[in-house]
């Protein structure tokens, strides 16, 4: 909660880092960590395999943007430019550590892929109990779990999320369309 006469608590998140970048003052970075651990922890929990490990990549994740920070140059919101830092931060996390590597699943049997490219209405997805949704989630990988959370969870536009992958627009819509068709199948698994 912020102190009454703390004035950074009226300063918007570019001000702020602003200032941070300016003065390199790490009291005032300790402020930008406190209005944001919380869901760059939830980002990293999406990559991580335990509370544990989410909590040493979200510091992680602050170290390194206390060193990045001067690269924002504010054609963004300042939360979307962190979202994307830390997604990239988590992949390369997951993609450097080959005991967690991903395997490469895209060569498939054909009716295996007609099926993944069926479309899978918002609806089915909300219909879904929310227990065994958590469940089914988990059975993700950490980049189809994290897209999903940050569409649904987040509220994150199509928009944000091509700025945040850095892909075009209809990559974006093929890889939730996809995301999403994974989540039913894993949830069908778990009937």
């Amino acid at each position: 909660m912020p102190e009454r006469n703390d004035p950074t608590a009226k300063w918007t998140d570019e001000e702020l880092v602003a200032r941070i970048v300016e003065k390199r003052d790490t009291d005032l970075f300790g402020k930008l960590y406190d209005r944001f651990a919380k869901r760059v922890y939830n980002k990293c929990y999406g990559f991580a395999r335990s509370e544990a490990e989410a909590e040493d990549l979200t510091q992680d994740v602050f170290l390194m943007l206390f060193i990045k920070l001067p690269s924002f140059q504010g054609k963004s919101k300042f939360s979307t430019w962190l979202y994307s830092f830390t997604y990239n931060f988590c992949v390369n996390y997951v993609n450097r550590n080959k005991s967690r590597k991903m395997s490469d699943k895209s060569v498939q049997v054909d009716t295996e892929e007609y099926r993944m490219t069926e479309e899978v209405p918002d609806e089915q997805l909300l219909e879904l109990k929310a227990q065994k949704l958590g469940e089914a989630m988990e059975q993700l990988s950490p980049e189809n779990k994290s897209l999903l959370l940050l569409k649904y969870q987040d509220g994150a536009s199509i928009k944000e999320l091509t700025d945040l992958l850095e892909i075009g627009e209809s990559a974006v819509k093929m890889r939730l369309k996809r995301a999403k068709a994974k989540l039913v199948e894993q949830y069908n698994l778990l009937a």
